[in-house]
């Protein structure tokens, strides 16, 4: 995750984007592989996105969770990125962080087999296969969103205050969460959707609640 500490936050956070160019990098040739009918190696995706085999192995422990999350960007990326763009009335970040929780709800039926599968295949990696800097082994598709969602409230918070909002949504927002509701609760789709949107709502609140140092 990206954090702004002591002086540093700025050079953190610049690798954690470069580590996410590059896992975008990989994972948009998977998909364009995927979308022409195959089921690729791992040298070819490498071969596509230009980088190493072990690069792709340290972003992806297994070739089964690279192309599981190819997938489900191919099924959820567009939709999720449209709905925010429509939502934006006056650089509103409440109601681009609504949208985004609705958009990615409305294929969750269809996507969450998936997910539950890519959250096992990453739980049960081998920590030795960590990228230099312990980055994440998923959620960057996740933590994009949730930046683009609040963009809007970057020149009104202070870096920490943004960035510990961009983690705190994505406690709330995503595969995680979702089973929380699901397995843990109980709850039907609607009352999800509402309940995360309060959740999501309410750290928004929070951050501008904040007091600017």
């Amino acid at each position: 995750m990206a954090t702004v500490d002591q002086g540093t936050g700025e050079e953190e956070t610049g690798r954690f984007r470069q580590r996410r160019r590059t896992r975008n990098a990989i994972v948009a040739a998977a998909a364009e592989l995927i979308a022409q009918g195959r089921t690729p190696s791992v040298n070819e995706v490498a071969d596509a996105a230009d980088v190493s085999r072990r690069t792709v192995y340290l972003h992806f422990p297994t070739i089964e969770q690279l192309l599981l999350d190819a997938t489900l960007g191919m099924l959820s990326q567009t939709a999720v990125d449209e709905a925010i763009d429509a939502a934006d009335t006056g650089d509103d970040a409440t109601e681009r962080v609504a949208a985004m929780v609705r958009a990615i709800f409305d294929n969750s039926a269809e996507t969450i087999a998936l997910g539950r599968s890519l959250i096992r295949l990453t739980v049960e990696a081998q920590p030795d296969a960590e990228p230099d800097g312990a980055a994440p082994r998923r959620g960057f598709r996740r933590i994009g969103l949730i930046e683009r969602a609040i963009e809007p409230l970057r020149a009104e918070l202070d870096p920490e205050v943004f960035e510990r909002l961009v983690s705190s949504l994505a406690m709330v927002v995503g595969w995680e969460a979702l089973i929380v509701l699901q397995d843990l609760r109980g709850l039907g789709q609607d009352d999800q959707v509402e309940t995360t949107l309060w959740a999501a709502r309410s750290l928004v609140r929070a951050a501008l609640a904040e007091p600017r140092k």
